[in-house]
């Protein structure tokens, strides 16, 4: 008889377990806050839209730009340290924007923000990497926390803006501050592998390991896909309905899928399939997906989109962190996570545009994307070795 997602929560270690919440804990703070942010800056602060998109990208270059920094600190300061030092940065950077209403204490806000994201990302995920006896199923089990937590959110954060901006921002802060306290107090401290080069010897260890960037080119349109939810997606569903609340139904559809499915196909392709086969399915069902909305009109159509996006996530996403922690072994997986993020961010950026720029093709481009980036997995997958089943340290 198949475990339920509760058992498989208390079959991981407690550093697991403590991480598990912490994203719930991350992605509820984060989604309390950040959807409301342009509303708050251009209706309340007055800025125009052009400032406020000034802020939310330095918010974001500033995430995107240092994960790698994150991940190598990850690996030399240990990655409890930079966890603890991530969710700390985010407390006071949504703090900032709680009381902030300049454009440079904005500024300040937003790249505290964006730095805090680069250093717990990395970080948490090497951490799980190294410590779980089942890293593909702590991975399944992470995306459901993390799910619940961008489904409580939201709604969190609507109920607290019906007071005022100020409340939203004060709860997002004092998530992250209680989350600081906690992992202080309670996440095991794991000593950091000896460094066997310089942090420069690192990165150029892993860019000279060309399968893990073969690996990480294909993987990246499984970013640019996801990205849809926010592009693609919502117009197609604002095109169906006539109204830009709509989009909020697709949120829910997807956050329910995966609450509901995560685990089962987890254990499920784990037992079944080889973990390139599974990635290789799972990004060809997020691509064929968008044929729906391009050849169907109607928010049917949309729906099933989002359906088969999060399916597909759910099938490679689990697998595809699992292989990074081989590729990077104990010594660099946090780096490797952090090349990951870099390498995988500036590609769905550019596709993300690329698509944004193909108006009403833009799904048809989404399905190729899909199934080439599929091919491509499929390809590297050929003959290879399955993970192995602890992590060695890798020279490079």
């Amino acid at each position: 008889m198949e475990r339920s997602w509760t058992a498989g929560v208390r079959g991981q270690p407690p550093a697991v377990r403590v991480l598990l919440v912490n994203q719930f804990g991350v992605n509820t703070g984060f989604y309390l806050l950040v959807p409301y942010l342009a509303v708050h800056m251009t209706g309340d602060l007055g800025l125009s839209a052009a400032l406020t998109g000034v802020v939310l990208g330095a918010r974001n270059l500033s995430q995107q730009g240092l994960f790698l920094i994150g991940g190598s600190a990850a690996d030399r300061l240990g990655a409890r340290n930079v966890i603890i030092a991530g969710c700390g940065l985010r407390a006071a950077g949504f703090g900032l924007f709680a009381f902030g209403d300049t454009l440079p204490v904005l500024l300040g806000a937003a790249v505290l923000s964006g730095v805090a994201g680069a250093l717990f990302n990395p970080a948490v995920r090497a951490y799980i990497a190294v410590e779980a006896p089942d890293r593909a199923e702590a991975f399944a089990l992470f995306n459901v926390f993390a799910q619940a937590g961008a489904l409580c959110g939201p709604l969190l954060g609507a109920l607290l803006l019906a007071v005022d901006f100020r409340a939203a921002a004060v709860a997002a802060a004092a998530v992250f501050a209680v989350l600081t306290v906690v992992q202080a107090l309670v996440l095991p401290a794991r000593a950091a592998a000896p460094a066997a080069t310089t942090v420069l010897g690192d990165w150029r260890a892993c860019l000279a390991d060309r399968r893990f960037l073969a690996f990480t080119l294909a993987l990246s349109g499984m970013f640019a896909l996801q990205n849809q939810l926010y592009l693609v997606l919502p117009l197609a569903a604002r095109e169906a309905t006539g109204t830009a609340g709509s989009t909020a139904l697709l949120f829910l559809v997807g956050t329910v899928t995966t609450l509901l499915l995560q685990v089962r196909l987890t254990r499920y392709f784990a037992r079944s399939a080889s973990r390139y086969r599974s990635i290789a399915l799972g990004l060809a069902v997020m691509g064929t997906g968008f044929l729906a909305p391009a050849l169907l009109p109607g928010l049917p159509a949309v729906l099933a989109a989002v359906v088969c996006l999060e399916l597909g996530v759910m099938i490679a996403q689990p697998f595809v962190y699992e292989l990074i922690g081989v590729f990077g072994g104990e010594r660099r997986s946090g780096t490797y996570f952090g090349m990951f993020y870099l390498v995988s961010g500036v590609v769905a950026a550019v596709s993300t545009a690329l698509i944004g720029w193909a108006g009403a093709g833009g799904a048809v481009l989404c399905a190729a994307i899909g199934l080439a980036c599929a091919a491509a997995t499929a390809l590297l997958g050929g003959g290879a070795p399955a993970p192995r089943a602890s992590l060695e340290p890798k020279e490079g």
